[in-house]
């Protein structure tokens, strides 16, 4: 291989193994400024889209030991990667998609296992990683709350009582 190319794979090997996510896109037939747009709206969410050769894809993929990508790797191929949250970039692509109708997710890897483009969309409608950990952390204090509900019960009946029971003697005098 030329020197060249094999910077360009050494490249991409270093994005991939930056990144603990990987989707691989059919933008075939969208306009630059929808992939400028889409590399925006990527962006903002942790993201990167890069336009790769399918075969230096799957070298890269070979040399880390990735699932086989094979089949996805045909036609126009972008590569996202990202630094933490796969179901972000994932909802931002099927947001996109259902805007311009472009482009598809063909596959994806996570944490070295293979997804289909259904397994990809499942991720997308997903919530957020802050509002699963808001519910986790909700489902967390709840016991502790109803549990200090409960110790607080019986003197909160005490004060209700005793106060009934002074309003009580106050209307009689």
């Amino acid at each position: 291989m030329r020197p060249e190319k094999t910077l360009i794979v050494s490249d991409i090997r270093e994005k991939l193994q930056a990144s603990p996510y990987l989707l691989v896109v059919d933008f075939t037939g969208m306009k630059v400024s929808h992939f400028e747009n889409l590399r925006t709206r990527l962006t903002t969410v942790g993201a990167r889209m890069s336009v790769v050769r399918n075969t230096f894809l799957r070298i890269a993929a070979a040399e880390l030991q990735m699932p086989e990508l094979s089949e996805s790797l045909a036609g126009q191929t972008a590569m996202v990667t990202g630094d933490t949250d796969i179901c972000a970039a994932a909802k931002v692509l099927k947001t996109f998609a259902a805007e311009f109708q472009k482009p598809t997710v063909r596959a994806g890897v996570l944490d070295n296992a293979a997804l289909t483009a259904v397994q990809v969309a499942s991720l997308a409608d997903l919530p957020s990683k802050d509002v699963l950990r808001a519910k986790l952390l909700g489902l967390l204090q709840t016991p502790a709350s109803q549990f200090v509900r409960v110790l607080n019960e019986p003197g909160a009946s005490l004060a209700r009582v005793l106060k009934a029971k002074g309003d009580a003697l106050a209307e009689v005098q």
